[in-house]
């Protein structure tokens, strides 16, 4: 049982698998016994790459979206095709070359999930590492079942390929949980900015704005970093899209229209005239609102 939780379901959820899983992934959540190991590991990853372009490059930053769930499709697909051409009869080749090709597209793919989990929050870490460790478990099954298969032990083979699969499920489930539930890599942003009036809502007198410095007003209980560069103003969600930081509290590197904002707490940077990430964590945009100038007041709305 895991160090620090109490052993033991529910009545309710006894007998019940659904149940039983969701209150495992929520003590799995609060496993303080798991920080030791996730801290060090950590430190680990945080050495190796520690190029700010290959963080960059991993995280997804250049592409604008977390890179990690595009990278997986290749060795899902790969696997679960030799899954299904293992059941036909004759496939044998073809099913092992397919293996073959899925362990390949693993490195990638584990390497941009590491520097991804490197910079989450401490309970996401605890099951992130435990999304880790399911899935490397499913790459030494495979491992196994490419070995038994060249050595034509076929049978074999076919075993340790479905039993891989099974495994990589659990891991499949746990990283889903990962990132609908405890909100890794989502854009934090977002929610934010569905909080906000549609209609235009006043946030006050543009001369009031200090020129080429961001600074933070209120719209109902939305917290907008504002940037204005002589008549332009643009208006961003002031909530870092990575894990929520304060963006109003970051450093301002740069100035006009090259100025960004860096996040206190991961370093996200995100240009301010347009909220164009320019560096990771973060893997997108942060969300900007539509701006509008009249008599010399300034009003936002919803994009």
């Amino acid at each position: 049982m895991i160090c620090g939780l109490k052993q033991g379901f529910e009545p309710a959820a006894r007998g019940n698998p659904a149940r039983m899983a969701r209150q495992t992934i929520s003590r799995l959540e609060q496993a303080s016994g798991l920080d030791a190991i996730s801290d060090r590991l950590q430190g680990v990853v945080q050495n190796v790459v520690r190029s700010r372009r290959l963080q960059d490059l991993l995280h997804g930053t250049w592409l604008g979206h977390p890179l990690h769930p595009a990278l997986v499709q290749l060795p899902v697909g790969a696997f679960m095709s030799a899954a299904v051409l293992d059941a036909l009869p004759g496939q044998h080749r073809p099913a092992t070359t397919l293996i073959a090709v899925g362990m390949a597209g693993a490195a990638p793919a584990i390497a941009a999930g590491l520097v991804d989990w490197s910079a989450l929050s401490r309970d996401q870490r605890r099951v992130g590492l435990v999304h880790a460790a399911t899935n490397t478990v499913a790459l030494g099954l495979y491992a196994g079942s490419l070995t038994a298969r060249l050595s034509g032990r076929r049978g074999l083979g076919k075993l340790l390929g479905y039993a891989g699969l099974s495994v990589a499920g659990a891991g499949a489930y746990l990283g889903g949980h990962l990132s609908f539930e405890q909100g890794a890599q989502m854009n934090h942003g977002s929610t934010e900015v569905l909080r906000l009036p549609e209609d235009w809502a006043e946030v006050g007198a543009v001369a009031a704005l200090p020129e080429g410095k961001p600074t933070v007003r209120t719209i109902g209980d939305v917290r907008v970093l504002l940037y204005r560069l002589g008549d332009d103003v643009t208006a961003m969600v002031e909530r870092c899209g990575h894990q929520g930081g304060p963006l109003g509290d970051g450093e301002v590197t740069g100035t006009g229209a090259d100025a960004c904002v860096v996040c206190p707490w991961h370093g996200s940077t995100f240009r301010l005239r347009d909220g164009y990430v320019m560096h990771g964590p973060a893997g997108g945009d942060q969300p900007t609102l539509r701006t509008r100038i009249r008599d010399g007041m300034l009003s936002v709305a919803t994009p």
